[in-house]
């Protein structure tokens, strides 16, 4: 490995990690059917600051994924876990559950559908990727 490279690595990661978070928070606020200005209303935090969030240009901190879970009515533990924060939710018992592969197959029905945009598809890949790591 080159000079330099494996920090390159961990960067494309963590971008990766923050596009993909995103790309979530995004699909999920429209999915409520919230403007990014009402958004900023409920979370008070600013307009810009989650359109950067959303366009993974920024790693918002617990406080600010809390704010957003609360105002979208998700549990902060999925948002945790699309952030990389935590690798999955515990179960009842405490333990994390066992990754399974990814379904043969998946990618391709998503790249697949028309009625998905390339955006929206590219979006989705990247969300499914980052929850079966």
């Amino acid at each position: 490995m080159a000079r330099g490279e494996g920090r390159l690595a961990v960067t494309d990661r963590w971008q990766t990690q923050r596009e993909a978070l995103g790309a979530f928070i995004r699909q999920q606020r429209q999915r409520a059917g919230l403007s990014l200005r009402q958004m900023a209303e409920l979370t008070s935090l600013s307009n810009p600051y989650l359109s950067q969030v959303e366009r993974g240009l920024h790693q918002p901190s617990v406080r600010v994924l809390r704010a957003i879970s609360d105002a979208l009515n998700l549990s902060a533990e999925t948002l945790l876990a699309q952030a990389g924060l935590i690798d999955a939710i515990a179960g009842p018992d405490g333990t994390r559950p066992t990754p399974w592969p990814a379904a043969p197959g998946t990618e391709d029905t998503i790249r697949a559908d028309p009625r998905l945009s390339d955006d929206q598809k590219e979006a989705l890949i990247a969300v499914y990727r980052s929850m079966l790591r």
